[in-house]
């Protein structure tokens, strides 16, 4: 099932960049591998386990097969090469030149498999100052800008607290391999596709956060940044994100909340007046919406069409009503280990549906 069907992919990376954008492939149809030394990969260690298994691992791994192999060792290249000999994509991610040294660089894949599509993350990319350095996501967000955006009114910078560019990285190599595999569907030939976290966070930040630094040439003054009014709002019990671009939503959202006469303010006509004036519009709004209820308000919110939810709490997101309508949630059977809740493949496909109920994680020993 699923769009990539009959596409065979080898999965030599580990934690998160590269294992998730393999995870995607698998969820839409690829037979992927996954390779780990008798250790495993770090991430069956990082959060919440049952024996071999963290939740962390299942989320990124599941739907692959696995396949334990000494990468130093005759005996476990070899197990290697049989899978690379029959497949589409390897995805890796070790640092730029340890592929090469344990002779699973690009050269040395592409020399026996031309037409493959091999994958190469990084942190930083395969050439420059810091391309040898070590890289999390904390220390991307940090270099690509993420915690300057992050800033609050202090001017601190701080981390978005999750881990964002691993994340997209995985996305990016996942829609960039699928490209590459397009590419040799018209021309018949594999190539080698290099990802590096840092350009991918920088990428990712740019349109919003970097809007003061586009223009070039005679720039024009500057605006707001969005970090500045990015907040959410306290309600007698809870908290909500509220807001809108649009007049027409700015109007729904003062009657929704009782400040109708706010929407005929002229320090609040459009967008950027209210952005140039967003400390008065909240010092006016704040008293409004403390006077509400969570869930009242975020009724409200919708019965007056304006842009308006409710902050869930991790539980609450479980049995949040659109997410069980949508059939966010699958539960996947994974034997000894019992049942591991996750996301359903975000992607719709009308002609090549993906497996509502993916397979689990490989386990790294026989449980």
């Amino acid at each position: 099932m699923g769009p990539l069907k009959g596409v065979r992919v080898v999965d030599m990376s580990q934690v998160i960049s590269g294992p998730f954008a393999a995870t995607w492939l698998a969820d839409q149809g690829a037979d992927v591998v996954k390779v780990e030394d008798v250790k495993g990969d770090p991430a069956r260690t990082i959060g919440p386990r049952k024996d071999d298994m963290s939740a962390m691992f299942f989320s990124v791994n599941r739907g692959k097969r696995g396949l334990i192999a000494d990468l130093k060792s005759d005996e476990g290249k070899a197990k290697v090469w049989a899978e690379i000999e029959q497949a589409d994509v390897l995805v890796q991610n070790f640092r730029p030149g340890v592929a090469d040294r344990l002779g699973f660089g690009y050269e040395a894949v592409s020399a026996r498999r031309p037409q493959i599509v091999y994958c190469s993350i990084s942190g930083f990319g395969s050439s420059g100052p810091r391309s040898e350095l070590r890289a999390y996501d904390a220390i991307v967000q940090a270099v690509a800008g993420f915690a300057a955006c992050q800033a609050g009114a202090s001017g601190e910078p701080e981390l978005v607290r999750s881990y964002v560019c691993d994340k997209v990285t995985a996305l990016t190599a996942a829609q960039a391999i699928t490209a590459a595999l397009f590419a040799r569907e018209r021309n018949g030939k594999g190539q080698h596709v290099e990802v590096a976290m840092f350009d991918t966070a920088l990428a990712f930040i740019w349109p919003e956060g970097m809007w003061n630094h586009a223009f070039m040439d005679e720039p024009p003054p500057p605006s707001p940044e969005v970090s500045a009014g990015y907040r959410l709002w306290q309600t007698r019990d809870g908290y909500m994100s509220i807001g809108g671009l649009q007049q027409v939503e700015f109007r729904n959202m003062c009657r929704a909340l009782g400040a109708d006469g706010l929407a005929d303010d002229p320090r609040f006509a459009n967008v950027a007046l209210r952005m140039a004036n967003r400390n008065v519009l909240r010092e006016l709004l704040e008293e409004k919406v403390r006077g509400w209820g969570t869930a009242e308000l975020d009724a409200r919110m919708a019965e007056e069409d304006a842009p308006g939810a409710r902050v869930n709490s991790r539980e609450a997101l479980l049995n949040d009503p659109q997410a069980l309508h949508n059939g966010s949630y699958v539960a996947i059977d994974a034997g000894d280990l019992g049942h591991v809740r996750g996301p359903r493949h975000p992607a719709r496909f009308s002609s090549t549906p993906v497996s509502p109920r993916p397979h689990p994680a490989p386990r790294l020993k026989k449980g």
